[in-house]
């Protein structure tokens, strides 16, 4: 059966176009949305940060649970545009329809899930989650919004990563862009205009996440996408989920651990009063910003590399991955550089009035300034392996950085060096995962290598690469 020409139009794009002009044409729409989306999370905390010490901490408290909410939408959103750019670069549209389909309807559902699980256990969530007795009240309260939305938001993780995999870049990068906007605009208006305090910053989430909704989801009603959301396809085939699952849970592992992690530092951060919990919340969202770069950077070479893998242009994967590599590599230089040098100002932004907070955090970011040049290779390899459908690899590399390294340090370097153990955790976790990558890579390149990938692709073929 001959595919449409929308189709067609976006496979000869992926498998001919120059690396450098397509990864950078998708990853910036990515890019882009990954900054909003960390900048509306840091404007909450910014915001918030004028209501108290305290206030600040419940935030970071809470981000656990957004962490959670991220895992579901990002292993669904992620494990299917893996599938569905794969299956697209071997012109298997229709079953790139049913894995969207799959992948979106799931997301709701999973979504609900979490919503009545939050709201039924609210308090013991928060204090499972590291929050002071001074702490748990402001979390509880700023939580039971974040519950609300957790549908819409796993949702919304989906249907960007879907219209990505599309070739709809720009449309998902408007529909995430246009709920970040709407976030930091209600956030001093329903904080301080209508003086709803913290429960404030939760309910302009809860609203952008709806506005993004609406305009992701339009592109599918208006079959402007060459995907399409029919409910009827989410029952037709039930290894659809497996291979979405599969491809998605270095996702699930990446975020789920981000949850489990902030929840542990919380714990040893509190042995240090609301100051030190506060302060480590600040890095962590100001940390989030910088690496959300590199996340939308990833975002974008992902489909590259599932497509032309799916091709068999391995010298096109390779290409693809170095060059992402080395522009994430300098980006991010700078950036730490810049974020190194103003430590101090930076937390300052959010607790001027609190010393101990300034301190504790300045010197936290500023260890983890000196190592983001190492998150290019953290996160493209785990992407890569992802994108290439090696479970196991991706997996491994998804839970070390905050888990399989994060964890152990987080129980041995407090015991050891106190407070200055626990704003080492993360530095630490970062060189022994970065070091991990590399005979990763070095397998998988050389394997590669051995399949016929000559400079630009397999034996025989060239394309119109330059």
């Amino acid at each position: 059966m001959e595919q449409p020409r929308e189709t067609r139009k976006q496979y000869h794009k992926m498998m001919e176009m120059p690396i450098p002009k397509l990864v950078a044409s998708l990853a910036a729409p990515a890019v882009l949305s990954m900054l909003v989306t960390s900048a509306y999370n840091l404007t909450d905390t910014f915001f918030v940060s004028q209501l108290g010490t305290s206030a600040t901490g419940a935030v970071g408290v809470a981000y656990a649970v957004l962490a959670i909410i991220q895992a579901i939408g990002y292993t669904l959103g992620l494990g299917s545009a893996s599938v569905i750019s794969r299956l697209l670069g071997e012109k298997k549209s229709e079953e790139a329809g049913h894995t969207a389909a799959a992948g979106f309807y799931s997301s709701l559902l999973l979504g609900a899930v979490i919503t009545a699980a939050g709201l039924l256990f609210n308090e013991e969530i928060m204090r499972l989650l590291g929050a002071t007795e001074t702490i748990l009240p402001l979390a509880v309260e700023y939580a039971v919004y974040i519950f609300w939305s957790a549908p819409l938001m796993c949702a919304s993780f989906v249907l960007g990563c879907l219209l990505r995999a599309g070739g709809k870049a720009v449309l998902s990068m408007v529909g995430l862009c246009l709920g970040g906007v709407v976030n930091i605009a209600l956030d001093p208006l329903f904080i301080f205009t209508f003086k709803m305090g913290i429960s404030g910053a939760a309910l302009a989430t809860l609203v952008s996440q709806a506005a993004s909704f609406a305009v992701l989801l339009f592109p599918f009603f208006r079959r402007s996408s060459m995907l399409h959301l029919n409910p009827k396809a989410v029952f037709r085939r039930g290894k659809v989920y497996g291979a979405v699952l599969k491809a998605g849970m270095p996702s699930f592992c990446r975020q789920g651990f981000a949850s489990v992690s902030t929840a542990f530092l919380n714990g040893s951060a509190r042995a240090y009063g609301d100051a030190a919990v506060a302060a480590m919340s600040v890095v962590g969202r100001v940390s989030l910003l910088v690496i959300s770069l590199m996340i939308g950077l990833g975002q974008g070479f992902q489909p590259v590399i599932g497509y032309n893998y799916g091709g068999k242009q391995y010298g096109r994967v390779r290409k693809a991955f170095w060059f992402s590599l080395i522009v994430g590599t300098v980006l991010l230089a700078v950036l730490g550089a810049v974020c190194f040098f103003f430590a101090p100002q930076l937390m300052t932004l959010f607790r001027a009035d609190d010393a101990g907070v300034i301190e504790t955090g300045s010197f936290a970011l500023r260890a983890q300034c000196v190592l983001f040049p190492l998150q290019p290779l953290i996160v493209l390899s785990n992407m890569l392996f992802q994108a290439v459908e090696r479970p196991w690899q991706a997996s491994v590399l998804s839970s070390a950085r905050q888990g399989l390294f994060f964890l152990p340090l987080i129980l041995i370097l407090p015991g050891m060096l106190g407070l200055l153990g626990v704003q080492l955790v993360q530095p630490v976790a970062d060189i022994l995962t970065a070091v991990l990558c590399v005979p990763f890579l070095i397998v998988f390149f050389r394997g590669a290598k051995r399949r016929g990938a000559g400079p630009e692709g397999p034996a025989g073929h060239t394309g119109r690469e330059s």
